[in-house]
């Protein structure tokens, strides 16, 4: 198996794609926009992966947090609201605004769940800070740590109750960037104390199963690599301080945050200590690139891999309980005059 997630060009899968995924054994998939037309076809799409495999727990994932990130969108999928929302009832009511974010994770993990979809990038742990850039801004859970992963527990509860392993990110904390990391690369030069407080919300989520690293470039831990390709942020910092021990991916490594080939950015990843290497444009000749760099899947990277699994489960339909947890969850949150 090789140590990368790719993903898929469009709304089926393509001949070539078919007979590369079942040559390279990818880690798993990622599934965009571009993806998902209407519950049946994607359906089917995820059922078409699974079948080319023969895994009874793949690597399924999406980026589904609500607000402005959600590749599953009204009128075939329910509305999910940004993290802003739980952390404005927080202020007024820190066990409603909790069970709220329970609440909402669940009827997410049922539909994504419904879908075939196992793993969710979700949640977001990185501080909302005044003045950073706007690319987590609304996403954040709030500005105060214990707020953040008390909120961001519940989340990884929530999802893991509908059958589907969340993600913390953006390890060791994005939430100070000057710039969107898809466009550049940000410097954030606080020192280790200030970076204290974007620690802490992994630090106390450290259980979780599958975490991501975020391409930003910490001068106080290292003043030559971002994070993703920074041996020493990976096991001084996230396997270190934060004391990570679950299954590490890449943020996207198309980004432009990043230099060299794609390719190149893999295979140094790999190196650094990612486990696992997230290539998310279904470009054939970087796909293939990276499988010629990349060795395959250690016994640690599968033993990490099989864990992140194990609980998930893909149901038939979508059962009528989702309803349930979104109606609590619009009566929790009007309680601060806030709405999916």
């Amino acid at each position: 198996m090789i140590p990368a997630i790719f993903g898929l060009s469009g709304a089926h899968l393509t001949a070539d794609e078919r007979a590369f995924f079942r040559e390279a054994d990818p880690a798993g998939y990622i599934l965009f926009g571009r993806n998902c037309v209407d519950p049946e076809q994607l359906r089917a799409l995820t059922d078409d992966l699974r079948s080319i495999h023969g895994r009874d727990h793949l690597l399924v994932s999406i980026d589904q947090e609500g607000g402005r990130v959600a590749r599953l969108r009204p009128p075939h999928w329910s509305a999910y609201p940004a993290g802003e929302a739980f952390a404005r009832l927080y202020d007024m009511a820190p066990a409603s605004a909790i069970a709220a974010a329970r609440a909402n994770a669940t009827a997410m993990a049922l539909e994504l769940s419904a879908m075939g979809i196992t793993v969710d990038y979700h949640p977001p742990l990185d501080l909302r800070v005044p003045g950073a850039h706007d690319v987590i801004g609304d996403r954040a859970f709030g500005a105060e740590p214990m707020q953040v992963a008390a909120i961001g527990r519940a989340v990884l509860e929530g999802l893991a109750a509908g059958g589907v392993t969340g993600c913390i990110k953006h390890m060791p904390g994005h939430g100070r960037t000057d710039v969107d990391t898809h466009k550049a690369l940000p410097t954030v030069s606080a020192g280790s104390e200030e970076l204290e407080a974007d620690l802490a919300p992994f630090r106390t989520l450290s259980h979780a199963k599958i975490g991501m690293t975020g391409h930003l470039l910490f001068p106080v831990w290292d003043a030559e690599n971002p994070a993703t390709l920074s041996p020493t942020i990976i096991a001084e910092v996230i396997r270190g301080k934060i004391g990570f021990e679950g299954l590490l991916l890449t943020d996207d490594i198309d980004m432009e945050a990043l230099g060299g080939t794609i390719p190149e950015r893999a295979a140094r990843a790999h190196a650094a200590g990612c486990d696992v290497v997230l290539n998310c444009w279904a470009k054939m000749k970087d796909m293939e690139g990276i499988c010629n760099v990349l060795p395959a899947m250690s016994e640690a990277t599968s033993a990490r891999l099989d864990a992140a699994l194990a609980d998930t489960r893909v149901i038939p339909s979508l059962p009528a309980e989702q309803g349930a947890f979104l109606a609590r969850r619009e009566a929790l949150l009007a309680l601060a005059g806030t709405t999916a």
